[in-house]
Formats: structure tokens, C-alpha cells, sequence
């Protein structure tokens, strides 16, 4: 009876952690995904195979054909690949959330006395931190087929903090799709029927002026184009402010749809 008394009485772990704690629980928890890779170097690998063969096919079997040389195509796709790569990478979050919960490894975590956006926070922050090698790999790249910065150093630096930040934002939707679909295979398919038509009604790799009146509409509005455009002013030169504020504040309409959605999907798994 003693015993029984003493357990039902006894305390429970704290649901509630203060804004210092929680950054450090994420920081712990994004610590544990980046540590994953030294069990899987390949991951780093997938990171850029893929972004390379795209280069590679965009500038040499169409590049010709939408700008009359590859050099000319290069120069301008390059930044908008960057783009692509990084929000198509956003579904690797989501797949490696949704495998986290299959698995059960977010049934323990959420048995411990951490911030409930913890485990959240900390997958994206991590592959955020990813996005960073898939960059340099692909810009390096780049320039090894004829790629040249028209700007300087911090013009890189700043496209490489942008498309974090922006990538940051948008990676909550994917986050949303993890945890609501089923099974990984579904995750991949709903992101694809997101991302692609975001990437490919855009200026990331042809210029919108040749789309449709109705299409190009689109194109004008969408987060996607805006985000490519700074990209590619920061790294060539051109119009940046502009675009890199719209840009901006798509990215903080992501944030505050999206997040509060992840994480009530995430306390509804429990």
C-alpha cells in the first residue's frame, strides 16, 4: 500500500522546460542525427550525387537549347539547382521523421522531460546543417564545369545563409508531412507532389517570361522564384533586396502555419 501510495504521489517529469533548456535539448537531439553520419558516410554522398547529375543533365542536354550554350545556362541554373536540391533535401527530413516514429525512438523521447519541439526542431536543424555541404559540393562543382562568382565572398556567404534560412522555414511542411503520413513510401509522395510543382513553375531553372500569362502569374508569386532570384543575384550579381524579402517573408508564413501544425501533430501521436 506504502508502495503504491508513494508512486501515485511521487513527481513526474516536467512537460514545460524553459526556452534555455529547450535550445539545448535541440541542440542535443540535432547533435545525435549529425553523429548518425559517421555510421552512414554515404549520406553525404546522396547529397550531392543527385544535384550533380541534375546539373550535369540540365546544362549539357538542355542548356543548349534554352539559353545557346551550356556556358550561358550554367551561369544561370546553377543557383536555381541550389534551390531545388536544398527544398527537395527538406523530404529527407520529413522521411527521417517519419522512420524515427515508426521505429519507436519517439515514443522514448517523448518519455523524457524535454521540450515537446525538441525532437522536431532538432532533425531539422540538423539536416539545415547538412544543407551546407550540399552547397559547397555543388557550387564547387559548378565551377569546376565553368561556374564563375560574379560577386565576392560574402556574396556567397550570403546566398548560403539565405537558403538556410529560407530551407529552415519551409522544412516545417515537411515536418507536417512526416508525421501525418504513414509509412515512409507516402512521405516521399506527398513531398514530391508539393516540391515539384513549387520547383519547376518557377524561375529556378528557365526565366518565367516564356510561361503562360496564367502560369506566369504563378511563377511571379511564388516563394520558390523569389528565393531563386536572390540566390542567384548574391552569387552573379543583380537585384537581391527585393527578392530576398518576399522571400523572407514566405518563409516566416511558413513558420507560423506550419510549425504550430507539426507540433500539435507531433503531441497528437503521443
Amino acid at each position: 500500500m506504502t508502495t503504491a501510495t508513494m508512486t501515485a504521489t511521487g513527481p513526474t517529469p516536467a512537460r514545460r522546460v524553459g526556452p534555455v533548456a529547450a535550445l539545448t535539448q535541440t541542440a542535443t537531439l540535432a547533435w545525435r542525427s549529425l553523429v548518425q553520419i559517421k555510421h552512414n558516410p554515404w549520406e553525404l554522398l546522396d547529397l550531392g550525387i543527385q544535384p550533380i547529375m541534375l546539373l550535369l543533365l540540365f546544362t549539357y542536354v538542355f542548356g543548349g537549347a534554352i539559353s545557346g550554350s551550356t556556358g550561358d545556362y550554367l551561369q544561370f541554373a546553377l543557383p536555381g539547382l541550389l534551390v531545388q536540391n536544398a527544398l527537395f533535401y527538406t523530404l529527407s527530413t520529413a522521411v527521417g521523421l517519419n522512420t524515427d516514429i515508426t521505429k519507436g525512438v519517439f515514443d522514448r523521447l517523448r518519455s523524457l522531460p524535454i521540450s515537446r519541439t525538441a525532437p522536431l526542431s532538432g532533425r531539422v536543424a540538423a539536416d539545415a546543417l547538412k544543407q551546407v555541404w550540399a552547397f559547397a559540393l555543388l557550387v564547387g562543382f559548378g565551377m569546376i564545369l565553368g561556374f564563375r562568382v560574379g560577386t565576392s565572398v560574402l556574396g556567397v556567404l550570403g546566398a548560403l545563409a539565405l537558403l538556410v534560412a529560407v530551407v529552415l522555414a519551409m522544412s516545417w511542411m515537411s515536418v507536417l508531412i512526416g508525421l501525418k503520413a504513414s509509412n515512409p513510401e507516402k512521405v516521399q509522395m506527398f513531398g514530391f507532389s508539393v516540391m515539384m510543382p513549387l520547383t519547376f513553375t518557377s524561375s529556378a531553372l528557365v526565366d518565367p517570361g516564356t510561361f503562360p500569362g496564367w502560369l506566369r502569374t504563378w511563377a511571379d508569386l511564388n516563394p520558390v522564384t523569389h528565393l531563386a532570384d536572390a540566390i542567384r543575384g548574391l552569387l552573379i550579381g543583380g537585384e537581391v533586396a527585393a527578392s530576398a524579402l518576399v522571400a523572407l517573408a514566405w518563409s516566416a508564413g511558413f513558420v507560423v502555419v506550419f510549425a504550430p501544425l507539426a507540433v500539435r501533430a507531433f503531441r497528437g501521436r503521443a
